[in-house]
């Protein structure tokens, strides 16, 4: 890890500390090699004051246990439906793995304790088919989760309900995490699976709004994607309807991918957000090493021109920062030249991770009329790279160097770049 790295992580930890994480973890991760690794995550997330709830499934836990007896299951995943010896299994494998999960958070020096906190009825006749034993989530007792919470213990969850009446169902861990996220007001919900979220056949991407994920759904499943992946973005999703600002969707078999996605820009998975959080905003002398490291790779491919720290410094007032969730994603300078009635947009750019989200078009748009607003009747850009973006989303026309100032024309002309001069004609509000 290098400095950087280490910043980047601590602008996290007190927005996270004292919130709740709901970790689900499908069975077959928790049965995974990477299993250890994700709960030494888990104790680092609970050494920064971060509070956990772990949820589990045991859908490759009970099939595993009816090969081994001999038996046959009518469902393992909680969702169809459950008879009698389906559920005896499901009983055994479930408290089985919650039981192991214990002993591995306590040889990582965490408390757990097995929360009897699903309160669950019958699913019922669903397509004109009983659902037998398969049961859905009444509600949380909530306050149960929040005393072990306050004492700085892990709750462990099993797939399983009870109702009042001392009978136990079959629930979907999916369904128990969403529940269990929206009645303890979750900052976030985390599902980890054994599906290739990013790189896969069926690769996510990064970021996914709600309606953008509702879209996915349908598609995934004209595609017959795995019905699990499915399941947590239809999961996730809710949630996100439901209150919790951010679920979270990995690969539980990558190693750090649970750090990863959450102490970074990047990430390693796919976030759904249920509200965006952005702003557009002048820049800081404590941003400008925020500008130089979100444009270092771009300056390095020759699409953006080299500025020093003292470049960005000395004209502070004209750069500003895209923010979501307080994270600068995105910048662009807007350099004004009063004499010539002409402004220079420069310095714009959206970050990798961000691409396509129409952020470049808000900067550029919002730099035009920022342009209007000093009373500046035509703006450029000069460009490399991005020459087809600026003309067929900006309107921008190619046009020569005599449109630019002495100064900025020797400037240009000395920096051996050829970049091409990209024009636009202003309407200001006095036009």
């Amino acid at each position: 890890m290098n400095v950087s790295d280490l910043r980047e992580i601590l602008q996290y930890v007190p927005r996270f500390r004292e919130r709740i994480f709901v970790i689900a973890v499908d069975g077959i991760v928790a049965a995974s090699e990477n299993f250890s690794n994700i709960l030494l995550d888990i104790a680092v997330l609970r050494s920064l004051s971060v509070r956990v709830v772990l949820v589990h499934g045991a859908g490759h836990q009970i099939e595993q246990l009816a090969h081994h007896r001999g038996l046959s299951t009518t469902n393992s995943d909680g969702t169809g439906i459950t008879d009698e010896s389906t559920l005896e299994l499901a009983i055994d494998a479930g408290i089985r793995l919650t039981n192991r999960i214990m002993e591995g958070l306590s040889a990582v020096d965490l408390r757990a304790a097995y929360a009897n906190a699903i309160i669950a009825h019958p699913a019922g006749i669903l397509g004109g088919t009983d659902q037998l034993l398969t049961g859905r989530v009444e509600r949380i007792d909530n306050h149960a989760l929040e005393l072990l919470l306050k004492e700085g213990i892990i709750p462990v969850i099993p797939p399983l309900g009870f109702d009042g009446e001392g009978r136990t169902y079959r629930v979907n861990s999916d369904g128990i995490a969403l529940e269990v996220a929206e009645a303890l007001h979750a900052a976030k919900v985390i599902f980890l699976s054994a599906d290739e979220v990013v790189g896969g056949s069926h690769a996510l991407p990064r970021q996914l709004s709600i309606d953008e994920s509702e879209e996915l759904i349908k598609k995934l499943r004209s595609l017959n994607a795995p019905s699990g992946l499915i399941s947590k973005i239809e999961h996730a999703a809710r949630a996100c309807r439901g209150g919790v600002p951010r679920a979270h969707l990995l690969d539980g078999r990558v190693n750090e991918a649970l750090l990863t996605e959450i102490f970074s820009h990047d990430g390693s998975g796919t976030m759904i957000y249920s509200n965006e959080y952005q702003q557009i905003r002048r820049i800081y002398k404590k941003d400008v090493r925020s500008i130089m490291t979100l444009i270092r790779q771009s300056v390095e491919d020759e699409e953006i021109a080299r500025r020093t720290r003292a470049d960005i410094t000395e004209r502070i007032e004209d750069y500003w920062i895209l923010e979501v969730d307080r994270t600068p994603i995105a910048c662009v300078a807007l350099h004004v030249d009063k004499e010539y009635s002409l402004a220079e947009m420069a310095c714009l750019y959206v970050s990798r991770s961000h691409e396509n989200k129409g952020f470049g078009r808000k900067l550029m748009a919002f730099a035009e009329n920022l342009a209007r607003e000093k009373g500046i009747e035509r703006i450029y850009a000069l460009s490399t790279r991005a020459v087809n973006y600026l003309q067929q989303k900006g309107g921008y026309i190619e046009t020569s160097s005599q449109i630019l100032s002495e100064d900025r024309r020797l400037r240009y002309e000395g920096s051996g770049r050829n970049s091409k001069i990209l024009l636009k004609e202003l309407r200001t509000k006095n036009s």
